[in-house]
C-alpha cells in the first residue's frame, strides 16, 4: 500500500532540489534517511529528510498495529515541482533594473512496502 506524503512552497529552487531527490529515488527508507543526514547539502537534504519521515509517520498511522514493520519500506516515486516564482527588481547601473525570480517548488515523495509490490 503506498504512502504519500507532500511539501508544497518550498523555497529552494526545484533545480537543485531535484538533484537531491535523484540521490534518493528508489532507496530503502532507512538508507535515504541516512544519505540525507550525511550530506554536503544541508539546506536542501533537512527539508527532504523532515519530509520523508513525514511519509513514514503516515504510513505507521494508515497501518494496523501489527503491521508496523518500516524495515521493507522504499521510496516508490519522488517528483519536484515548480511552485509559485516571486518576482523582483534588482537595480543596476545607468537606471536600469534587473528582474530577479525567486522560485519554489513542490514535493511529493510517495513510499511503498517491499513485501506488497513483490506478491
Amino acid at each position: 500500500m503506498t504512502t504519500p506524503a507532500k511539501l508544497n512552497n518550498s523555497t529552494y529552487s526545484p533545480r537543485k532540489m531535484r538533484l537531491m531527490a535523484d540521490l534518493i529515488r528508489g532507496m530503502r527508507a532507512d538508507k535515504a534517511l541516512f544519505v540525507l543526514k550525511v550530506h554536503e547539502k544541508k539546506m536542501y537534504s533537512k527539508q527532504l529528510e523532515k519530509l520523508l519521515l513525514s511519509a513514514i509517520s503516515n504510513w505507521k498511522n494508515t497501518q494496523s498495529e501489527s503491521a508496523t514493520d518500516e524495515s521493507g519500506l522504499f521510496i516508490k516515486s519522488i517528483q519536484v515541482n515548480s511552485g509559485r516564482a516571486l518576482k523582483r527588481v534588482q537595480p543596476a547601473p545607468q537606471g536600469r533594473a534587473h528582474r530577479v525570480r525567486k522560485r519554489s517548488n513542490h514535493i511529493i515523495l510517495v513510499l511503498d512496502n517491499l513485501e506488497t509490490t513483490t506478491k
